[in-house]
């Protein structure tokens, strides 16, 4: 037996191509690429939403007393004023966060609220 043979010409072979993609196989790439995305960025839209609707408005009543800061006071020297015993850095700290501030500065008459905790009796 005769084993065949089948030569073929290398001009006759198919040549590999690459893959072509019309516009609509672009534009079906494109969608189910952004549909994920999009799914994210509308999940982190909504739950952010929740963030700031779940935070505190404010203390509750009668857990703090105000008072008024005078020309040259300084967070400092109110918190040794308003809590002798305590650590000023510890106090400093409560007051801050509890008014919401930012830096340091104060400024004559504006009213601080101050943690129950650290307000003079009476």
């Amino acid at each position: 037996m005769t084993a065949l043979s089948f030569d073929i010409p290398l001009t006759d072979r198919v040549p590999a191509t690459r893959l072509r993609l019309t516009t609509r196989g672009r534009r079906v790439l494109a969608v189910l690429a952004a549909v994920p995305a999009a799914t994210v960025l509308a999940g982190a839209i909504i739950g952010g939403g929740s963030a700031l609707a779940g935070r505190e408005e404010g203390a509750p009543a009668g857990t703090f007393a105000t008072v008024t800061v005078d020309p040259g006071d300084s967070l400092w020297s109110i918190a040794e004023e308003v809590a002798p015993a305590a650590d000023p850095r510890d106090v400093v700290a409560a007051i801050s966060s509890l008014n919401a501030l930012n830096g340091v500065g104060l400024q004559a008459g504006q009213r601080l609220a101050i943690p129950a905790e650290y307000a003079p009796a009476g």
